[in-house]
């Protein structure tokens, strides 16, 4: 895990859950970085990682996608660490891209984005 990452990542989603978010967010939500529990920070990392290298062996033709696909990359790419750290996740935890908030699909979109 880089910390660089992780913390980039966490930025984003901080940013984007500020921006999209219905009202006031929970305070896990937008908790800063040092309060992050280890497996979000090590999960933050790896998602980071990913669309950096998925935007890095598609020698950037990631701009070409829409934002909705950007969005789902990030969403099951966050779905599988949640499966790599808990045995028996919420469903809404791994919930579809179908399934989740507006405001959450808005700030994955956003977190591609920024990270890309």
């Amino acid at each position: 895990m880089t910390e660089e990452a992780g913390r980039a990542f966490r930025a984003a989603w901080i940013a984007g859950v500020r921006k999209h978010f219905p009202g006031e967010p929970k305070p896990g939500y937008v908790a800063p970085w040092e309060d992050t529990p280890q497996w979000e920070r090590e999960a933050a990392a790896a998602v980071c990682q990913q669309i950096r290298q998925f935007a890095e062996v598609s020698a950037g033709s990631t701009v070409k996608l829409t934002r909705e696909q950007k969005g789902r990359f990030v969403a099951i790419c966050w779905v599988a660490q949640i499966h790599k750290h808990f045995e028996a996740p919420k469903p809404s935890y791994v919930a579809d891209w179908e399934s989740l908030p507006e405001w959450q699909r808005q700030t994955d979109m956003d977190i591609f984005e920024a990270i890309e």
